[in-house]
């Protein structure tokens, strides 16, 4: 038996071949606890967990709009290019986030687009001096290579502007090397981690310390930038949106209205002003 450190849903732990595997909760796929495990199987797991009563709050993140679900994976552990829940269908990335509106079962999702870029903007609490942005990015730059075994070559921009801090992750398919960890892993790892809902056996989350002092993270938020843009209808604009839409239509329609009102009033006007010089007309002859 051994403990698969960078996993806590998996069971039946194994040293197989001199490392450690274990069986996903919820999907059964061996996992190799030297490296994370892919984003897909860890949501499979965590929807198991929730219906047995140990329900972890679902992200919250500006764009996944649907928080959890239950995933369909690959064997590899991918995500399946096409998500189900009962007869109600969507495509997703490989981060798994739904980029269509939701179909009925005929859908077609014709192949899996990659995540290609990923930010993660976190937003600090109020403090008396600004963090050092050297000290700052020196942190996450080695807690993201070491801790989530991230190549720095991915790891694009680190930006603070006071309170913000930006991460940027980029990874092309054609960039990644057999055994790279995927941006979407090391996202959702780092997620959980700043929520205080750690994936790691130790249940340890990311302790985040610039220059020795503690920094308390008050919200964080991810964003994912595929290879191919994303395809949805007016259906699925915010309501706000929506609203101002209506507005502007009722202005031009109205517009319209005034407009049609208008020349009517003034068609009658000359018509009256014609039938009345007929009639003087008339008058004259007469």
């Amino acid at each position: 038996a051994c403990v698969c450190e960078k996993n806590k849903r998996v069971t039946n732990c194994r040293i197989d071949s001199g490392l450690c595997r274990c069986d996903a909760i919820g999907s059964g796929v061996t996992v190799d606890c030297s490296t994370l495990t892919s984003k897909c199987l860890l949501m499979k797991a965590e929807v198991m967990g929730s219906k047995s009563g140990r329900r972890e709050k679902p992200k919250d993140a500006f764009e996944d709009t649907d928080g959890l679900y239950d995933p369909e994976c690959e064997n590899s552990g991918a995500f399946k290019a096409k998500q189900c829940n009962g007869t109600t269908c969507w495509c997703v990335n490989t981060a798994g986030v739904r980029r269509t509106d939701k179909h009925d079962a005929d859908l077609k999702c014709n192949q899996l687009v990659r995540t290609t870029w990923i930010i993660i903007e976190m937003k600090h609490a109020e403090r008396n001096a600004p963090l050092n942005a050297e000290s700052l990015k020196k942190f996450f730059t080695d807690t993201i290579t070491s801790r989530y075994q991230l190549q720095g070559r991915y790891i694009s921009n680190i930006l603070y502007e006071n309170p913000y801090i930006t991460i940027d992750l980029k990874q092309n398919s054609s960039d990644k090397s057999f055994g790279d960890v995927d941006i979407a892993d090391v996202a959702y790892y780092f997620e959980k981690d700043v929520k205080g809902q750690s994936i790691f056996h130790n249940n340890a989350g990311l302790n985040v310390s610039i220059d020795n002092e503690p920094v308390k993270l008050e919200k964080t938020v991810v964003f994912y930038v595929d290879e191919i843009a994303p395809e949805f209808s007016m259906k699925s604009l915010t309501p706000g949106l929506i609203a101002v839409i209506v507005v502007v239509l009722v202005a031009i329609v109205a517009a319209i209205v005034v407009l049609v009102l208008t020349r009517r009033r003034k068609g009658k006007y000359v018509k009256a002003e014609v039938k009345e010089m007929n009639e003087m007309h008339r008058g004259l002859n007469a």
